[in-house]
């Protein structure tokens, strides 16, 4: 049985901007912080599930929102 991932409440983060725009980076950079926060708020199986330890979890969750992912940046 495959794992649906539809209903989650965990928001998806985009893997580029794809809009330009004051709109569109607001709603990257919102999109982003609230990731953060539950990412913050996952329980150690599912950390293990997605591959990340309790620490790396909260070291990506108190990152700053202006501190985008890499492939963010041009």
């Amino acid at each position: 049985m495959a794992f649906d991932l539809t209903n989650t409440h965990i928001a998806a983060v985009p893997t580029f901007p794809r809009r330009r725009g004051y709109g569109a980076l607001l709603t990257n950079l919102i999109v982003l912080w609230r990731s953060r926060r539950a990412l913050a708020q996952l329980d150690a199986r599912a950390l293990e599930d997605v591959g990340l330890t309790q620490q790396m979890a909260q070291d990506e969750a108190e990152r700053p929102v202006w501190d985008v992912p890499a492939n963010w940046r041009c």
